[in-house]
């Protein structure tokens, strides 16, 4: 984990996307990851440090914000911390209220948002990418906005070398996998 914390956008991308080349996986990361940043929000937005300031979603949010931004692609950094940040801003909204219905968003968009990526995983036939390196939880929602861009027809030499070095996109013959 801690030499990969220090790679740049480009290199990470190239490692989560080795895990990630079917398109039903990809297509689950797109919702499920949001849903588990929305889900991680809700939980911390109750926490204040000190009490009555920031909320642990917002600190949380400025130190991943600041990791994204340090990683040599500026439109991808600010994509991703700028959705995070929505994300967020909702989540602190669904916050609120009793302590029932906080633990209800929260654990419910974070457990649902799982099971959809372990779906999607299903897919690709392979081990979610945390669970090589923990760094790939910071570097989900990058990718989910880096395919985001390339849908939009951004970050176009961003997407060239992901698929130059990780493969293109498939859908995996669930009939007569492959390795």
């Amino acid at each position: 984990m801690g030499r990969s914390l220090f790679l740049p956008a480009s290199e990470l991308m190239v490692r989560y996307a080795r895990y990630h080349r079917d398109q039903r996986n990809i297509a689950t990361h797109m919702i499920g990851v949001p849903m588990i940043v929305f889900g991680l929000g809700v939980l911390l937005a109750r926490g204040e440090l000190p009490p009555g300031g920031l909320s642990l979603a917002w600190l949380a949010w400025g130190a991943a914000t600041l990791w994204y931004l340090s990683r040599g692609h500026l439109l991808l950094g600010l994509a991703v911390s700028l959705g995070n940040a929505l994300l967020f801003a909702l989540a602190h909204l669904a916050s609120a209220g009793t302590v029932a219905h906080w633990l209800t968003w929260g654990l419910g968009f974070f457990t649902v948002g799982w099971l959809i990526q372990f779906v999607g995983h299903y897919y690709e036939g392979k081990k979610p990418a945390f669970a090589d390196d923990l760094v790939g939880l910071l570097v989900g929602p990058m990718f989910v906005t880096a395919e985001l861009l390339f849908t939009l027809g951004l970050a176009r030499p961003l997407q060239h070398e992901v698929e130059r070095r990780a493969g293109p996109t498939v859908l995996r013959d669930l009939a007569h996998p492959v390795g």
